[in-house]
């Protein structure tokens, strides 16, 4: 933690714990640190947060990324939750603190992003659901801003962004 006058923060008073609270909530709400935070996060990425109950850093699964928390599953337990974009640690960060990837092993990029152009009724596209559940099916509909694919006998309405296409592999 690069911060100065740390050790001087258990003779302050409340009133001033309390304003340093209040600045440090409006620093982690800012818009801009959001947006940074954002760009270097996408869906199922495996990343590490500060756990607020122990104070130790976590690892935890992208499940979706709202406008100011990201809902993440806990790679231990298994339960989901949501925390600030500021709870998790950037990436240069994780990589420096994590003892499982080795050192210099490369990065995974992010997934591709796919438009309403990529597609075609008929087509076979994949996509993962909440519950990071893959589903296979087929689009039967091209809709504005999402393509209505059945699978596993339902319908589902899948953004674009989230739908992979499907080869099929016949000797």
């Amino acid at each position: 933690m690069r911060v100065k006058q740390i050790e001087d923060l258990p003779i302050a008073t409340s009133a001033e714990l309390y304003q340093l609270s209040w600045v440090i909530e409006q620093l982690m709400a800012d818009p801009r640190r959001i947006v940074q935070a954002r760009s270097q996060l996408h869906m199922g990425q495996l990343v590490q947060y500060w756990d607020w109950g122990t104070g130790k850093l976590r690892e935890a699964r992208i499940a979706a990324m709202k406008d100011r928390q990201v809902t993440l599953i806990d790679e231990r337990s298994k339960q989901r939750f949501s925390v600030l974009y500021a709870a998790i640690a950037p990436p240069d960060e994780q990589q420096e603190t994590s003892t499982s990837p080795s050192p210099g092993a490369p990065l995974r990029p992010p997934p591709e992003i796919h438009h309403k152009q990529d597609f075609r009724v008929g087509q076979r596209v994949s996509f993962t659901d909440q519950s990071l559940n893959r589903h296979v099916g087929e689009i039967v509909r091209i809709n504005q801003r999402t393509a209505t694919v059945h699978c596993d006998g339902r319908a589902w309405r899948v953004a674009f962004a989230l739908l992979d296409h499907v080869t099929n592999i016949t000797p």
